[in-house]
């Protein structure tokens, strides 16, 4: 069933993401014998990864048709969303060819010789290497289809709050005046430019500020920045990759004003004298 709440969608590819990190698992830590008891066990893997990868295609096209898309940044996250289909389906490609790879232990044409164990042992260890090589393949596709989905997720949970914080006019209210450090900012980022990345740790989005100069800008005074209009960033790349973040006319107008200086501090009151003692000399 087709959900018409975007957030319903950022759960469901969490949940996606955990089915893919299962099946990472096991490709990862299967111990198999070539002949049947290969053709068992991949098979049961290829089986899942192609469910997920139908999986995918089905989150895909509930995305796009969604709500979801007149919001800023959608672009990016279908995108990276149309990835994961091409990673989950180079999984099961790559598990396919550990079964080609595969030896198999039916009878030869009439008129061959039965192998016999020398030579199956051979088959065996000549195929090994190769179904190792494709499974090994299929696991990092199957882990690129995991972060993919907390990704996805992540930059839809971001953009929705982005878009309740938004004023309704579609105007950057003026708000407080800027803070010294939100001031120095937004000047490093429009002397050298700077990007904005997104990394997986622990099963979570990382977001983080690159500037050009090395001026580090926390990530929460890039939102106080972009939340009053000031900077923009560029939502058709991936975070994966840098979007890249610009100073808008407001920006520019706000940096042509004075530095906010510092509140100045209340002098220090100076420590009372202690009363003369009595009979002190005079």
């Amino acid at each position: 069933m087709t959900s018409h709440n975007p957030a319903e969608h950022a759960e469901q590819l969490r949940d996606l993401a955990g089915e893919f990190e299962a099946l990472h698992a096991r490709v990862r830590d299967i111990s198999y014998t070539p002949g049947t008891d290969a053709l068992h066990q991949i098979s049961l893997l290829l089986l899942k990864a192609q469910d997920l990868t139908a999986t995918t295609l089905v989150r895909l096209r509930a995305l796009d048709s969604s709500a979801y898309t007149s919001i800023p940044g959608s672009r990016a996250s279908l995108e990276c969303l149309a990835s994961v289909l091409f990673a989950a389906s180079l999984a099961g490609n790559d598990l396919a060819s550990a079964l080609s790879a595969n030896p198999y232990e039916g009878a030869p044409f009439p008129g061959h010789p039965t192998d016999d164990a020398a030579v199956r042992t051979a088959r065996h260890t000549e195929a090994i290497p190769q179904i190792t090589g494709h499974l090994s393949n299929a696991a990092h596709q199957l882990d690129l289809s995991a972060t993919g989905c907390h990704y996805v997720a992540s930059g839809i949970t971001r953009d929705l709050a982005a878009t309740r914080e938004a004023p309704a006019t579609g105007r950057p209210t003026t708000g407080p005046a800027l803070t010294g450090a939100q001031f120095d900012a937004l000047k490093s980022l429009a002397r050298g430019g700077g990007r904005l990345f997104e990394s997986i740790q622990r099963g979570l989005g990382v977001t983080r500020i690159a500037t050009d100069d090395g001026t580090r800008i926390s990530i929460a005074t890039f939102r106080a920045l972009a939340k009053r209009g000031l900077v923009d960033r560029d939502t058709s790349t991936s975070l994966f990759r840098g979007q890249k973040i610009t100073v808008t006319d407001e920006g520019h107008r706000a940096l042509a004003r004075p530095r906010p200086q510092a509140p100045a501090t209340a002098p220090a009151k100076a420590a009372p004298k202690p009363p003369a003692m009595q009979g002190a000399r005079r």
